[in-house]
């Protein structure tokens, strides 16, 4: 018989050791720990102990998850909190953008809107936005996290407390230099098409090159986006 016959055979015979108990004492195997031999009945212990650690790391980690999920759920409502209890609309993307930093900790955060009605049509957040940028907003299907590899919306960015900046660089250079990774978020109108155009891009930066990463998930930020996309839409031209 080979290995696998013998095998499919205690499977099929559940009784064998049962009805052979002086076998559990004789058989002998190796020891994964050492170089001495142990019995069945230890090396199955062994065997479950290993299990018992590997389901105890899971749930930790499922455990440790699920309090990061929950800090963050508050975060967000207290976030929505603030952003639906701003009454002056010329003042709404400045609390978006700080509300991100001040209660997510995120070290930077930007957004610029266009297409907006003529009473914001000078405000900060309504600057000019290059036709690439545009471009680049209404690809975005759901949010971009990674590295800032020379975004033009990495400028948009006030540069990071930790950040150096180059005695040379402008104040917008120093910005983008000082993200290390970015998130992008496009901001369309919830009550327009799932494909419509967008009408603004959220930016968030850190100097932490981890901190976004194509790795994470993205279920907040898409809520984030949505709400900001939702409050913002009052200052579009109709």
């Amino acid at each position: 018989m080979n290995d696998r016959e013998v095998a499919e055979y205690l499977l099929a015979n559940p009784d064998f050791f049962a009805e052979h108990a002086e076998m559990l004492a004789t058989i002998r195997l190796a020891n994964p720990h050492g170089k001495a031999a142990v019995s069945l009945q230890e090396r199955q212990m062994d065997m479950l102990r290993d299990k018992n650690k590997h389901l105890e790391r899971r749930l930790a980690e499922l455990l440790r998850y699920g309090h990061e999920n929950d800090s963050i759920a508050a975060k967000f409502s207290r976030w929505t909190t603030r952003v639906m209890s701003e009454r002056d609309p010329h003042a709404l993307p400045r609390t978006i953008a700080n509300g991100l930093r001040d209660i997510f900790d995120v070290p930077q955060a930007a957004l610029r809107v266009w297409d907006v009605a003529e009473p914001y049509a000078h405000a900060d957040f309504a600057r000019h936005v290059g036709e690439e940028v545009r471009i680049f907003t209404n690809s975005l299907a759901t949010p971009y996290c990674g590295a800032n590899t020379g975004f033009e919306a990495a400028q948009w960015l006030a540069p990071a407390v930790a950040a150096v900046p180059d005695d040379n660089a402008s104040t917008e250079d120093a910005a983008a230099q000082s993200a290390g990774s970015i998130a992008l978020l496009a901001l369309r109108d919830p009550d327009a098409a799932i494909d419509a155009s967008a009408f603004g891009l959220l930016v968030m930066g850190s100097p932490d090159a981890r901190r976004f990463h194509d790795g994470m998930a993205t279920d907040f930020l898409t809520q984030i986006g949505a709400l900001a996309s939702a409050a913002l839409s009052r200052l579009l031209s109709r």
